[in-house]
């Protein structure tokens, strides 16, 4: 088994930022959101943690036009970028930037309809807070979305998935690729963090050969009462 090796928390800089937004996310971005929907109803005001440059968000909103994102991320550089994407999709009224962390969130407790995240869950040291804030600021009877990669069993198993899905990339994105390999997390990993939060383990499944999901409803009130 490979040993996780971390990478950057924050990518904060402008060629990383730039090399990110102009890869082909397209095909991965509407799988999310097409899963994200499956799991309706998901509500009016959702949060996204890690937003990038908001690809996610802006096709969010063209699927599902009653919705408004608060789109959050930690790096200046990608939201720079993520409000031009707004920007020229004309979402401007519909999407909200907010620079923050994600493991120590500024809202209130149970403000959003919908927590979602892809792709940040690898770039963290340790994901326990992230989880633990997901859930503070999430309703009950919310849903919590969360994607990312898996840590493969080998680096030859890691290099077979550059090869057959970064192919078209540059170099220098090809790297960044193989490096989220390296510092994403084991499916038993991820069950072991979350268990304290209530998450069961089957709230967390594979849904591709390289990506592992996160699908959980937060209980309602009575729910929470009766279990306790």
């Amino acid at each position: 088994m490979l040993a996780r090796t971390l990478e950057p928390e924050v990518m904060d800089d402008r060629h990383e930022a730039v090399e990110y937004n102009q890869m082909d996310h397209r095909a991965v971005n509407e799988c999310f959101v097409s899963d994200l929907l499956a799991h309706a109803p998901i509500g009016r005001d959702v949060l996204d943690l890690g937003t990038g440059t908001a690809l996610i968000p802006c096709e969010l909103c063209r699927r599902d036009r009653t919705v408004r994102v608060m789109a959050s991320d930690a790096s200046v550089e990608m939201l720079e970028l993520a409000r031009y994407n707004i920007e020229i999709q004309s979402l401007i009224d519909r999407i909200q930037l907010h620079r923050a962390d994600a493991k120590k969130l500024v809202f209130a407790a149970e403000y959003f309809d919908c927590v979602m995240s892809n792709s940040l869950v690898h770039h963290l040291p340790s994901c326990d807070g992230f989880f633990t804030e997901a859930l503070r600021v999430l309703r009950p009877g919310g849903l919590l979305f969360v994607r990312d990669l898996y840590r493969p069993e080998t680096e030859v198993e890691v290099e077979r998935f550059v090869d057959l899905y970064a192919a078209g990339e540059t170099e220098y994105s090809r790297q960044l690729f193989r490096q989220s390999f390296h510092a994403a997390h084991t499916l038993d990993e991820l069950r072991a963090i979350v268990a304290p939060l209530g998450i069961p383990s089957q709230a967390i499944a594979m849904n591709s050969d390289r990506h592992w999901t996160l699908a959980y409803r937060k209980p309602l009130q009575d729910e929470s009462t009766s279990a306790g």
